[in-house]
């Protein structure tokens, strides 16, 4: 690969040394690699805060893009590493669920199981394999281009599926699966699920300690204070307050249920 590109999606933070050891490791092993942050951000602990994350983001990248993902609270355990190929990107990252989303959109996937500890900087830390095994293996792919030399091809990795929401005629029953930066609750209902939105039904939505009448197609179309409804990015409703924080607006967080009711 030439001039290879490597994005990094973490829950290290901005605070503490880890994403810049990461950094300085790719650097020294492949210094042609151009290394982009797409967030380190992610919720602690939260793989499914992870996914969510990545797939939004990795599908922009440019074919051949190799992108480490390190959310990894079973770090040490037996839980592998991986290299995935899916669709034009690799990804490198414990094998815990967190490329789940991103697979879930491809057909042409294969993965191995990260071995080969030539790899990998010595002495490799039991709390700190992205570091010492997911950074070096991103650099060492970008160098090489030859994932079968990683280690043996798998394909029982761990993937997880998100909820669907339980929809009666009249009912829809679903979860928030996320809040932003802003405070913008997103559901796990798409168009396809509520196709009466599109028609302008009107209906009544219950989260927390709020309740959202209100379907607009952006955030300014909102009153000020008012909970909404809209079609977010993502391609999933999101609940959203203009200018301000529908997360504290409700009381809603990540995991709590919404209740969605047609007239």
């Amino acid at each position: 690969m030439s001039a290879p590109l490597i994005t990094l999606t973490t829950d290290f933070g901005s605070s503490d040394p880890f994403v810049g050891a990461m950094k300085g490791v790719i650097s020294s092993i492949e210094p042609e690699a151009r290394i982009y942050d797409i967030t380190h951000q992610v919720t602690p602990f939260d793989v499914l805060d992870g996914a969510l994350i990545l797939a939004a983001a990795a599908r922009y990248w440019p074919a051949q893009t190799i992108h480490v993902a390190v959310v990894d609270p079973g770090v040490g355990t037996v839980r592998r590493p991986l290299l995935v190929s899916a669709g034009a990107h690799y990804y490198i990252a414990p094998d815990n669920g967190v490329l789940s989303l991103v697979l879930d959109r491809e057909t042409e996937i294969r993965a191995w199981h990260i071995t080969a500890d030539r790899y990998f900087v010595h002495p490799v830390s039991r709390t700190f394999h992205g570091r010492d095994i997911f950074a070096p293996a991103a650099a060492w792919l970008a160098r090489e281009g030859k994932p079968e030399n990683f280690g043996p091809e798998i394909t029982d990795y761990e993937r997880f599926t998100l909820p669907g929401p339980e929809i009666s005629e009249n009912t829809i029953r679903g979860v928030i699966l996320r809040a932003d930066r802003f405070g913008n609750l997103l559901t796990n209902l798409r168009p396809e699920d509520a196709p009466r939105l599109a028609t302008g039904a009107r209906f009544r939505l219950k989260t927390g300690q709020a309740e959202v009448t209100r379907r607009v197609t952006t955030f300014g179309e909102g009153a000020e204070g008012e909970p909404c409804l809209l079609l977010g990015s993502s391609g999933y409703f999101e609940i959203a307050v203009n200018r301000a924080s529908a997360a504290e607006r409700t009381g809603a967080a990540s995991g709590s249920p919404f209740t969605l009711e047609f007239s």
